[in-house]
């Protein structure tokens, strides 16, 4: 039996359009004991993304960038925070639009990029689904300063860490990004062994 035969929508109501769209629906989900329940959810649609982790090899190092974030802020995080690069697709492929989104946000312009698996990173009531990618970096592919796009309000600080350094952070606290640390295990396990 697939979802689509254990779900039936009766009513799907628009919430907010202003930047990304939140949607209240109302639908019948048929349990596993054969019986209709009838549920109410929220989600929010802002779309599909990609985040890669630059490491370079040789320096044991990879590159993350450090900006603020208003959820993050309201929610008692006091700090800016460290992440991997990312952004939207916008209507682009993954691969296209991450190569463009690291450009943006760190100054760099990779060669190579793979990728590493794909995941939901809030399902419970985000549509997004994230597209993962690790690249190698060396210091001659910087070709800017980076700092992410003024007019999309960035004001992004570009990190160059020793790999070390950075696992020890998601221990510590200092990186809480749960992209970021996906991206960092991931490297630790299958890159910097």
């Amino acid at each position: 039996m697939s979802i689509s035969d254990r779900i039936r929508i009766h009513n799907v109501r628009l919430l907010s359009d202003n930047h990304y769209t939140l949607k209240t629906t109302t639908f019948e989900w048929r349990r596993a004991n054969g019986e209709w329940q009838t549920q109410h959810r929220e989600s929010y649609d802002r779309g599909n993304g990609a985040a890669l982790l630059p490491y370079n090899l040789a320096q044991r190092s990879v590159i993350l960038v450090r900006q603020f974030r208003y959820p993050a802020y309201v929610n008692g995080y006091d700090d800016l925070l460290i992440e991997a690069p990312a952004g939207l697709l916008d209507n682009e492929t993954p691969e296209i639009r991450i190569r463009a989104e690291v450009e943006e946000e760190t100054g760099y312009r990779l060669g190579q990029v793979r990728k590493i698996f794909e995941a939901f990173m809030s399902p419970g009531a985000v549509t997004e689904k994230l597209h993962f990618f690790v690249a190698e970096y060396e210091s001659d592919m910087r070709i800017g300063s980076g700092g992410g796009l003024a007019s999309e309000g960035e004001d992004i600080e570009v990190l160059e860490l020793p790999i070390d350094q950075a696992l020890a952070m998601i221990g510590d606290g200092r990186i809480m990004d749960a992209k970021t640390i996906l991206l960092l295990q991931y490297a630790a396990l299958n890159i910097f062994r």
